[in-house]
């Protein structure tokens, strides 16, 4: 992503804005710190951030989980050894 600083972002916010609407966002920064992002309204948001556990208290595992199914693997592929 393009980074421009505040006195280029005046001089070419026309080129800038055209560019950002075909989806080329860029950075605005001042004195070389980033202080905002301009992308286009149309522009896709960004993934929802997946987070472990979200879902913790609404299922239960039963305990013999990973025992589950094994008379018929056993049935099916033999004796395991």
């Amino acid at each position: 992503m393009r980074t421009v600083n505040i006195h280029e972002a005046k001089t070419q916010l026309s080129r800038l804005i055209d560019q950002a609407v075909k989806g080329e966002s860029f950075v605005i920064a001042k004195a070389g710190k980033p202080l905002v992002k301009v992308t286009a309204l149309t522009a896709p948001e960004p993934a929802q951030v997946r987070r472990r556990g979200f879902m913790a208290g609404q299922i239960a595992v039963p305990a013999d989980f990973d025992r589950m199914g094994e008379a018929e693997i056993e049935q099916l592929f033999g004796a395991g050894g």
